[in-house]
């Protein structure tokens, strides 16, 4: 099971680099429970697809498009649960973030289920986002 965990987290991740939001959408399982860190305005518990995706719609927006996962470090499996260790950054009129984190995804049927997120400065990343 870990090793299917892994292909699929890998896929998701390369279709969130390619910007092939069918494909990321049919990784999300339909009731995603998705943790975003921090204390700024997509912070919280965004349940459910559409919700996931207003929130990262909301993200490029206020990214003005530049909002990305370059590198991904790392995937790491236990069972159904799979840890990526990546890099990611945006920019926007006069501020920037480039920082580490850390996704977790727990997967269950081949889709993606639930997503913890974890930022490498949340101060800096709430700082970018605002409130």
């Amino acid at each position: 099971m870990t090793s299917k965990n892994l292909d699929i987290a890998r896929e998701y991740f390369q279709a969130v680099q390619t910007g092939d939001l069918a494909k990321v959408g049919r990784l999300l399982d339909e009731e995603i429970v998705w943790h975003q860190p921090g204390a700024n305005r997509f912070s919280g518990e965004h349940k459910g697809r559409e919700a996931v995706f207003a929130m990262l719609g909301g993200m490029m927006e206020a990214s003005q498009g530049s909002f990305a996962i370059d590198t991904i470090h790392s995937l790491m499996g236990n069972g159904d649960t799979v840890a990526a260790s990546i890099h990611f950054g945006g920019r926007r009129e006069d501020a920037s973030m480039s920082m580490d984190g850390v996704d977790v995804l727990r997967l269950q049927g081949g889709r993606i289920v639930e997503m913890w997120l974890f930022s490498g400065d949340q101060g800096a990343e709430d700082a970018f986002w605002g409130k």
